[in-house]
C-alpha cells in the first residue's frame, strides 16, 4: 500500500516567515531552511528577531490571516487525496497552521509547537521529536507502507531519501546543486505527472 508524504511551505502555503518579514520589514526573518540547513539555528535566530521588536503570536497570526494557498495548491491536494492518503509533514508550529489547515480541507499534518508566555511572547519552541520528517517515514515503512516523499528544501532531505521514492517540488537552485540526485518536478503539473507515475502498481 502506498503513501505519500510531503512538505507544506513552498509546496502547498507561502512560506509564513518570508511574509512576516514583509509586514515588518524585518529582512532577517526571510531566511528559511532553503537559506540555512540547521533548523535550530535558524529558529534560535527567528526568536532572538522576535524578542528585539516585540514581536507577539498575534503579530504573527495577523500576518497568516491574510494569506491563502498558492495558486493550484487545493487541486492538486485534493486530487491527490482521491488518489491516494498523504500526511503533510512540516516545521512549522500548530499555532501558526490551524487557520491555514482550513483552507486546505483540514488534511492530515503533523508539526511542531511554541511555547508562549502570558503576554504573548513566543519564549521557546519545541520539537516533537527530532528529525521528524525522517522519522515519520520510517514509522510508516514499519507499517509495511510503500512511501513517497516530497518538498523543496534543506529540512526535507531526511525524508526524501528515506522514502522509498522521493523527488523535490519546485527547489531552490542551491538545493538542487546539493542533491544531483534528486528527480525535481517544478510545477504542480510536473507534480501530478510524477506522482501518478509513482502511484501506478
Amino acid at each position: 500500500m502506498k503513501i505519500l508524504v510531503a512538505d507544506v511551505e513552498g509546496v502547498f502555503l507561502p512560506e509564513i516567515w518570508i511574509n512576516v518579514a514583509e509586514k515588518t520589514g524585518i529582512e532577517e526573518l526571510k531566511l528559511t531552511t532553503r537559506d540555512i540547513s540547521d533548523y535550530d539555528v535558524l529558529m534560535t535566530k527567528r526568536l532572538s528577531l522576535l524578542k528585539e521588536n516585540n514581536l507577539k503570536i498575534q503579530d504573527i497570526k495577523d500576518v497568516i490571516s491574510t494569506l491563502e494557498p498558492l495558486e493550484g495548491a487545493l487541486d492538486i491536494l485534493n486530487w491527490i487525496r482521491k488518489e491516494s492518503q498523504i500526511i503533510l509533514l512540516s516545521d512549522t508550529f500548530e499555532e501558526f497552521a490551524k487557520p491555514l489547515m482550513a483552507k486546505l480541507n483540514y488534511p492530515v499534518l503533523l508539526c511542531h509547537s511554541l511555547t508562549i508566555d502570558e503576554k504573548g511572547n513566543i519564549t521557546d519552541y519545541n520539537l516533537r521529536i527530532d528529525n521528524q520528517k525522517k522519522e515519520a517515514v520510517k514509522a510508516l515503512k514499519t507499517l509495511n507502507y510503500h512511501v513517497i516523499g516530497f518538498g523543496d528544501s534543506y529540512n526535507d532531505i531526511g525524508m526524501i531519501q528515506e522514502a522509498h521514492q522521493g523527488f523535490f517540488f519546485n527547489p531552490p537552485d542551491s538545493v538542487i546543486t546539493d542533491f544531483p540526485d534528486i528527480p525535481v518536478t517544478k510545477n504542480y503539473q510536473e507534480l501530478k505527472t510524477m506522482i501518478g507515475s509513482l502511484l501506478k502498481p
